[in-house]
This record gives C-alpha cells, structure tokens and sequence, in this order.
C-alpha cells in the first residue's frame, strides 16, 4: 500500500505541469490564453451542468472523470489548436507515447483503468464520451463567443470551426446549440429555452475563477496557481487516493466537492490558510455564504438546491466524502510548497507546529496514510530550512 500511495502521489505532481501547457484560446476576460488545467476543470464543471442534455446511457460521474484527465498527455505532447494544420498521424503517437508513460506512473491496475477512460474517450467509444466530446467543442466556442477582446479575426476563425471544422459536428450532436452560436455570430441571438440560458450564464460566470489567484505556487515556481486549476488538480486528486481515505467514500460525490468547493472565491476572493485573516474567519465565511446563494442561485431550480448542497455539505464536514474532500484540498498545497522550496510557508513564515494545526490534523482525519506518506518529507524540510 506504501509503494502504490508513493507512485499515485508522483503521479499527481507529475500532473502540475499541465497547468503550464497555453491553448489557444482565452479567458472570456481577455486577460490572456487558457491553460489546459483549467480548461479540464472547466469542462468537468460542463459536464456537471449540462447532465440534462446528456444522451441516454451516460454516466456522468464517469464523463466527469473524464474530464479531469482527457487531455492530460498534454503535459508530453502539447496542444493543437483546432484551427490550424495538423500531422495527425504525428499528434495521435506522441499522445499514445504520452500516455504510456503518465499512466505508468499510477500502481498497475489504477494505471489501467485511468488508461481506459482516456482510450474511451479518444475513440468516442460510449455516450459518455460522445457527450464529453460534445462539451469539449462547445466550452471553448461559448469562451471565445464571450471574449471581451474578441476582433475580427477571431470571428472569423470561429466561424471556420463552426460550419467547415471540427465544430461542424454540433449540427448534428447538439443543434440548438449550433444555430445559437451562428446566430451570435451574425448578431441575431436565436432564443434558447430559459433552461439552457440559465446554465449557458452559470458556466460563463464560472470563468472568473481563473482569474482568482492563490499563495501557492505551481512546481515549476513560475507564477501562483489560480483557483480554478487547483480545483482541477484536487479533483484529480479526489479520483485518484479514495483508497487512502478513513472510511470508505462516494468518489463521484468526492469528486463533485472539489470541482465547487472554491467557486464562492470568484465573489469572496481566496484568504491563503497561512494568512493572519485565516484565523478570524468570521467575515470571509459570511462572504462565501453570499457567493454561494448568488453563483447556484443562477442554475435552474432543479440544480441550484443541489449544487449548494455539494459545496455546503463540504463546507460542514460530517460526511465521509466531505472530511476525505477536505483532506485531499490540505494535500495537494502541502506537495505544492515542498516541490518549490517552501513555497507559502516562507511567505507567511509558517512553523512546523502550525502546519500540523491546519493542515496536518485535517488530512490525518480524512486520509491518515497520505499525512504519514507526505509528513517525513515536510520534517525534512523544516529541519533544513528552520
């Protein structure tokens, strides 16, 4: 069990550096281009949003999960815009290459079945991943649709996808949806049932949560993580150790709580656990409450009590899923901060005692094999660098 945790915990740092691979398009402020991680967590949260248009036979935690991971061989093989030539042949081995060498990271049957939902995928071989696929085409379309800096230029590139591209294929996948992207296109907005406006501005607004930014650092130190590419990475990680967990889990239910658990930040900002603020939480609970009723207030009725239930249910922290949930958020900033040298803890100088405090009682209670993997390693570090 030791040996399997040590290879799923390599696995999930090695999977940072999906936060570094740029796509081709932008946020729907402008501000700069997409990165895959986030982009993966977006589409995961699409995939939570639009179950109601699903195909029958889709399983959504399933689609969900494949989400996560579907373009996570782009940490080897880099992205390819849609829009441009391409070598197929060329991009479809380095994947295949990438592949082999990712899902060989995990314990062997892990790596299998992680393998097999990214085979799904990439051969359309259920509803599950046609309905997937149908997402992928469709988030980045409504994200350049939105963009605020959007020119000419990229009208016209988006048109191209849409009747000759890879696009062309929501004509048959999801026609409403391609008649009201054209439609915006030309100026003249097709109505969409009030359902589908309603999800259409909850998933738009969700984009602000790429702009959130946090104390910790990515591996590579290159800038802070943002808000919306560490809740792909928990969610990963969510899917990846429910063995370790105190009790057993809902690993879709998990999985769930990572994807909302830090979507109140687009309205109340992220307060770093380190930071002074952290310890009189009064005022930033009352902001997150507020978030919450707002950003779920805009889903369908049918969805909104759900959703904040989820991240509610996280928030208290009684249910299995949710203490495990809770443990696996504490996890992934601690592997953050020892893969760059101290990371937050130098800029709030964190003591060992405190980071047991807050961080290392919480993943004890939830995963104790994680903070007994992950602790010996953090001593290490205090015992050099304090």
């Amino acid at each position: 069990m030791t040996d399997d945790l040590n290879r799923q915990l390599a696995f999930l740092e090695e999977a940072d550096k999906l936060k570094g691979v740029v796509r081709a398009n932008v946020l729907m402020d402008g501000s700069r281009r997409e990165n895959t991680a986030e982009h993966s967590w977006h589409l995961a949260l699409w995939a939570m949003v639009m179950a109601p248009y699903a195909p029958p036979g889709t399983r959504i935690d399933r689609a969900i999960a494949m989400a996560l991971m579907h373009d996570l061989v782009e940490i080897d093989a880099g992205d390819h815009p849609i829009h441009l030539p391409q070598d197929l042949a060329h991009i479809i081995a380095k994947e295949r290459a990438a592949a082999d060498r990712l899902f060989a990271l995990l314990p062997a049957a892990q790596g299998r079945a992680f393998r097999d939902l990214w085979e799904e995928f990439e051969a359309q071989a259920s509803p599950t991943a046609r309905f997937l696929r149908m997402l992928d085409m469709t988030q980045p379309l409504f994200q350049e649709l939105g963009n605020a800096a959007q020119g000419p230029t990229d009208r016209d590139i988006i048109r191209a996808i849409m009747t000759t591209g890879r696009g062309a294929e929501l004509v048959d996948s999801w026609p409403d949806i391609h008649r009201y992207a054209i439609a915006l296109l030309d100026g003249a907005p097709v109505a969409l049932t009030a359902d589908l406006t309603a999800r259409l501005r909850f998933l738009a607004e969700a984009d602000q949560l790429k702009t959130v930014l946090r104390a910790t650092p990515l591996h590579d130190r290159s800038r802070p993580e943002n808000t919306a590419e560490h809740s792909w990475h928990v969610a990963l990680f969510a899917l990846t150790l429910p063995a370790h967990a105190r009790t057993p889990v809902d690993v879709g239910q998990a999985v769930r709580m990572m994807i909302l658990h830090d979507l109140v930040e687009i309205d109340a900002g992220d307060v770093p656990i380190h930071a002074q603020a952290a310890r009189d939480p009064g005022m930033q609970t009352l902001r997150e409450a507020r978030a919450a009723d707002r950003l779920f207030g805009m889903l369908p009725a049918s969805d909104a009590g759900a959703f904040h239930t989820i991240w509610s249910t996280f928030e208290a922290a009684t249910t299995p899923e949710a203490i495990y949930a809770k443990a696996i958020d504490r996890t992934q900033p601690v592997l953050s901060n020892l893969a760059t040298g101290g990371g937050s803890w130098q800029d709030y100088d964190v003591s060992r005692d405190a980071l047991e405090d807050r961080v290392g009682r919480k993943v004890t209670r939830g995963a104790p094999a994680v903070w007994a993997a992950i602790a010996p390693r953090v001593d290490a570090w205090f015992a050099l660098c304090r």
